[in-house]
């Protein structure tokens, strides 16, 4: 350390570790291996041994990396990177979409679908409040303060559960049924300045939901000005603040909920980047297209996380 500062390099300064501050570790190429004896199914890992695990789904390609990680909670996953071959589908700008995520109505899509925002953050707010006031009641440093902790960590663990597990549904609904799917470039920094709403729109989730959707399927963002302000009819722009769910022209007469107002306009935006018209006859595209979409799809054809369910200790 003293060599590397005295050539000019910047080095910290050499901490304690504690036991509980890494959670993970990692083999490379080597150092694993996946049997299966009966209807047991193990993993070998070098200087640690055979662990039986419960497996999600089977491992398809050559695996070229295997990280093993601790949740807060207490349960161990796997989680392994193979390298597969995917033959990547044609794409149809027909079969496309636009989306307008919400509050109230977690996607609205071009096509009158609606879906509520569960909001699990908001149902569970009793139960973390009731242990936050447990752990504030308890010793810094006792064994009781620990295991309030690792309660309060278990109610955020199935929160998260289950949000992800209801945003992995609505993404591969929609990756199913639509090869395009267009979505506002949303600037989450800036509208969760609004403390009003901050606890809502952290608890919807629209980041991971994008997210998963850039993999599932062909994800073009579109910029979010004045989608719900204009008329998807006529396009006159009609003024309305978030109290107000209705859209109503007073030029074309179009009256429709707002959010069903903003998809169709996202899903127009969305053709005219890709030189297509709502009502005309849509081209077929490839996914290499660099100027149609604004996320590079081929950065995950060529690799795929398999995940295996947590390890039975």
């Amino acid at each position: 350390m003293i060599e590397l500062n005295k050539k000019g390099y910047k080095v910290g300064k050499i901490g304690f570790v504690k036991y509980d501050q890494y959670r993970t570790f990692t083999y490379n190429q080597s150092g694993y291996k996946f049997e299966k004896h009966g209807s047991v199914n193990l993993l070998w890992l070098s200087k640690i041994g055979y662990i039986e695990i419960r497996k999600h789904r089977e491992i398809n390609g050559h695996i070229k990396q295997v990280i093993v990680s601790k949740s807060k909670s207490g349960k161990w996953h796997t989680c392994v990177t193979c390298d597969v071959d995917v033959v990547l589908p044609e794409i149809h700008l027909s079969e496309s979409v636009g989306i307008d995520v919400g509050i109230k109505n977690f996607v609205y899509d071009s096509d009158g679908f609606v879906t509520p925002n569960p909001l699990n953050l908001k149902k569970m707010l009793k139960p973390l409040a009731r242990i936050q006031r447990k752990i504030a009641r308890r010793k810094i440093g006792s064994q009781n303060r620990k295991k309030a902790i690792k309660f309060y960590q278990i109610i955020h663990e199935r929160i998260r559960n289950r949000r992800k597990d209801f945003l992995h549904k609505l993404s591969t609904k929609y990756a199913k049924k639509y090869d395009v799917v267009f979505v506002e470039r949303l600037q989450k920094l800036n509208m969760v300045k609004n403390h009003f709403l901050v606890r809502k729109i952290l608890d919807s989730g629209w980041g991971t939901f994008t997210n998963m959707l850039d993999y599932k399927c062909m994800l073009i963002e579109v910029t979010a000005k004045n989608t719900t302000v204009d008329c998807s009819r006529c396009g006159n722009a009609v003024p309305k603040s978030l109290a107000v769910r209705i859209h109503k022209c007073n030029i074309c007469g179009l009256m429709l909920d707002r959010d069903h107002n903003a998809s169709i306009n996202i899903l127009k935006k969305g053709l005219e980047i890709c030189g297509a018209d709502l009502n005309s006859n849509c081209l077929n595209i490839p996914q290499e297209l660099r100027e149609v979409t604004s996320v590079e799809i081929l950065r995950v054809s060529r690799k795929q996380k398999n995940t295996i369910g947590f390890i039975r200790r």
